[in-house]
């Protein structure tokens, strides 16, 4: 059975917690778990703000999750173990914390009091599809960025096909990564 938006998104804020945890431990590579924090909570907000906020009209929402950008941001320029980062860390945490705490006895309520069972399971598809989209396309960014991991013709095709990319089955490998590349500039 599909699960509906608001487990996933609540699975997706634990997720997160998690997270935070884990950096604040100390357990692991900060650098990683930023990594993964970053990858999680863009994805996360870009699929609420395309599939979600639209039908609860949650501009709210959105200026938290713009500054939840601009404080991660600030967190993966800083130097693990620095007094830069621990304040990053702390105003992000803090921020996150609020905007979950915000959406879960607000706006998920009004979504479940609002929205059929069968909506909120078509919901929970086109939101989980979102954001896999949105954590491919970074991973994608990552890996470009880093000039490690290259893409094979295959993934590149399928990136290609997911942006809608006409011409794509015709494109060479290097022709797909000009074409991505223009796509997400």
């Amino acid at each position: 059975m599909a699960a509906d938006v608001i487990t996933l998104i609540k699975a997706d804020h634990r997720k997160v917690e998690e997270l935070f945890a884990k950096l604040s431990s100390g357990r692991g590579d900060p650098r990683a778990i930023v990594a993964a924090l970053h990858a999680l909570l863009t994805a996360h907000a870009r699929a609420e703000e395309d599939v979600i906020y639209p039908r609860l009209d949650a501009h709210h929402g959105l200026e938290q999750h713009k500054e939840a950008e601009v404080l991660l941001d600030s967190l993966k320029r800083a130097e693990p173990g620095g007094t830069e980062f621990a304040g990053a860390h702390a105003l992000l945490a803090v921020s996150v914390s609020h905007h979950v705490q915000e959406e879960e006895s607000t706006l998920l309520p009004l979504l479940a009091r609002t929205t059929s069972e069968r909506e909120l399971r078509d919901l929970g598809r086109t939101f989980r599809q979102r954001r896999q989209q949105e954590l491919r396309a970074l991973t994608w960014k990552a890996r470009a960025a880093s000039g490690g991991g290259h893409l094979t013709k295959t993934e590149l095709y399928e990136r290609a096909r997911e942006a809608d990319i006409p011409g794509r089955s015709r494109m060479s490998k290097k022709e797909l990564e000009k074409a991505l590349a223009r796509a997400r500039s």
